[in-house]
C-alpha cells in the first residue's frame, strides 16, 4: 500500500534530529555564520517530575544551529553540572531519610554518568592501540573503539533524557474535540475527514475511541465532534495535534473548479483520573433535555441528553450519544473534567512560560499548525518546516501521522532542555 511504502522512507524521530539534541540558541546566527552565546548550566532534576514520499525536514523557523552530542558534552558548564549532581548524590547518601526521595531521583542519572566516564576511559585506552604495529591488535582496537563510541553516544542521549522533567499530563488519557472553522460546508467535510483520521490513529495504536458528541452537517460533514481516547501514551502522542488545521483543495461543492482554503480546529484535553482531579458536586448544574438529530425512537421522546454547567467557571459539557441518561451523564462528566483540568494546566503553563515563545507551539486552538494541500499532494507542518507527501495516506491516521508526531515530540524535548539551560543561566546571574 502507498502509505506503507511512504512510511519506509519516513525517518525515525531520532533521525529527524540526526542525533542533534541541543535546542535552538536564543540568538540566531548572523550572515557570516557566527553563533550567539549559548546557555550555561543545567538544573538538577525537578523532584516534582514536572519530493519523494515521506518526511522532508526544511528550515526550522526561528531555529539556529543544533549542536551534536559531541559538541554539547564538550561544553565545560555541562560537565561541571554533571559533577555537581554526582556530588549532590554522594551527600544525599550520607543524609537522613529526608533525602531518600532525592536519592531515588538522582540514582539513575548518576549511574549513567558513571557508566559514561568508564566508557570514555576505555575509549582513550583503545585509541593508544590504534597506532600499534601489530595489524591484528590494531583491528581489535578498531572494533573496540567503534563499540565504545556507540555506547558513549547512547549513554549521552540517556543522560539528556533523564535531565528532562516528565510532564504529568503525558500519562493521561484524553478528550479530543474537533470543530469546523472558516469555509462553510467544505470546512465541515474536512472536519469529518480529520476526525476519522484520529479514529484510525487510535485504532492503529490499539486505543479505545469513545465518541461523546457528533454533530453532522446537511451533506455529511461535521460541525463539531468529541471523543474520549484511552490507551498507553495516548495523550503524549496526540497532544501536538491541537491547533488550526488548514485544507487547500477544490471542494466537491465547487462547480467551477476553483481552489478553496478552509480550516478546522482541534483541541486535545488531558483526561485526569477522579483521584487526581476532583469536582465539587455543589459547583455543578445538571440539566436534561430531549436528544436531537438522527438516532431512532428515543430522539425527541425521552430526556436522555445531559448538559452539565460548572458554575464557578462557566464551562459546559454536553452528551446525547447514548439512549441512557445515566451513560450520557457519565460521558458529559468525563468531558467536563478534561476541560477543567486542561484549563488548570494552561494557567500553570502560562505562568511558567509567559516570557517565552516556544518553537513547537502552544498547542492552542488558535494556532495554525498544519496545511493539507491536495493539489500538490502534501501535508506541511508549520512548526517544524516538514512536509509529508501523499495526503490520502496521511489521513489514514497510521504510519505517516505517527512519524510526524514523533518528530514533534523530539523537538519539544529540545525546547524543554533549552528551558532548563536558560533558567539555570538566569539563576546564576
Amino acid at each position: 500500500m502507498a502509505h506503507r511504502r511512504a512510511a519506509q522512507l519516513f525517518p525515525t524521530a531520532r533521525q529527524c534530529v540526526s542525533r542533534l539534541w541541543v535546542p535552538r540558541l536564543r540568538n540566531p546566527p548572523n550572515a557570516t555564520g557566527q553563533m550567539g552565546q549559548t546557555a550555561g548550566f543545567l538544573r538538577p532534576i525537578d523532584p516534582s517530575g514536572r519530493a519523494s514520499r515521506g518526511l522532508r525536514t526544511g528550515t526550522l523557523s526561528r531555529a539556529a544551529k543544533l549542536l551534536s552530542l559531541d559538541e554539547l558534552f564538550a561544553k565545560r558548564p555541562l560537565q561541571e553540572r554533571l559533577k555537581e549532581l554526582q556530588a549532590e548524590y554522594a551527600e544525599c547518601l550520607k543524609a537522613d531519610r529526608a533525602e531518600r526521595t532525592r536519592v531515588s531521583l538522582l540514582a539513575p542519572l548518576v549511574q549513567s554518568i558513571g557508566e559514561l566516564d568508564t566508557k570514555q576511559r576505555q575509549l582513550a585506552e583503545t585509541e593508544t592501540l590504534l597506532s600499534d604495529e601489530d595489524p591484528a591488535l590494531r583491528e581489535l582496537a578498531e572494533l573496540e573503539h567503534e563499540g565504545c563510541q556507540r555506547e558513549i553516544e547512547h549513554l549521552r542521549q540517556k543522560i539528556l533524557d533523564k535531565l528532562l522533567p516528565e510532564e504529568e499530563a503525558d500519562l493521561s488519557d484524553l478528550v479530543l474535540e474537533v470543530t469546523a472553522g472558516v469555509g462553510g460546508q467544505e470546512a465541515m467535510l474536512f472536519t469529518h475527514e480529520v476526525f476519522d483520521m484520529y479514529q484510525g490513529y487510535a485504532q492503529h495504536h490499539g486505543w479505545s475511541f469513545d465518541i461523546l458528541e457528533h454533530m453532522t452537517s446537511e451533506i455529511g460533514g461535521l460541525r463539531h465532534a468529541s471523543a474520549s481516547v484511552s490507551g498507553p501514551q495516548s495523550y503524549k502522542r496526540m497532544k501536538f495535534e491541537a491547533g488550526v488545521h488548514r485544507v487547500q483543495r477544490v471542494p466537491r461543492t465547487e462547480k467551477q473548479g476553483r481552489m478553496h482554503t478552509s480550516t478546522m480546529t482541534v483541541a486535545v484535553l488531558p483526561q485526569p483520573t477522579e483521584i487526581s482531579f476532583t469536582i465539587n458536586s455543589k459547583d455543578l448544574r445538571i440539566e436534561t433535555k430531549r436528544a436531537s438529530g438522527a438516532g431512532g425512537q428515543h430522539v425527541n421522546t425521552t430526556d436522555s441528553a445531559v448538559r452539565i454547567l460548572h458554575l464557578p467557571t462557566g464551562v459546559v459539557a454536553e452528551c446525547q450519544q447514548e439512549r441512557s441518561q445515566i451513560k450520557n451523564k457519565e460521558k458529559a462528566m468525563k468531558a467536563l473534567r478534561a476541560k477543567l483540568y486542561s484549563r488548570k494546566l494552561e494557567e500553570e503553563t502560562s505562568r511558567r512560560y509567559n516570557q517565552r515563545k516556544v518553537q513547537i507551539g502552544t498547542r492552542g486552538r488558535s494556532e495554525k499548525i498544519r496545511t493539507y494541500n491536495f493539489s500538490k499532494d502534501r501535508v506541511t507542518d508549520h512548526r517544524l518546516g516538514t512536509t509529508a507527501h501523499d495526503v490520502r495516506s496521511f489521513l489514514l491516521g497510521e504510519d505517516l501521522l505517527d512519524q510526524m508526531n514523533s518528530c514533534l515530540q523530539e523537538f519539544s524535548n529540545q525546547e524543554a532542555l533549552e528551558e532548563l539551560l536558560g533558567e539555570t543561566q538566569r539563576d546564576g546571574l
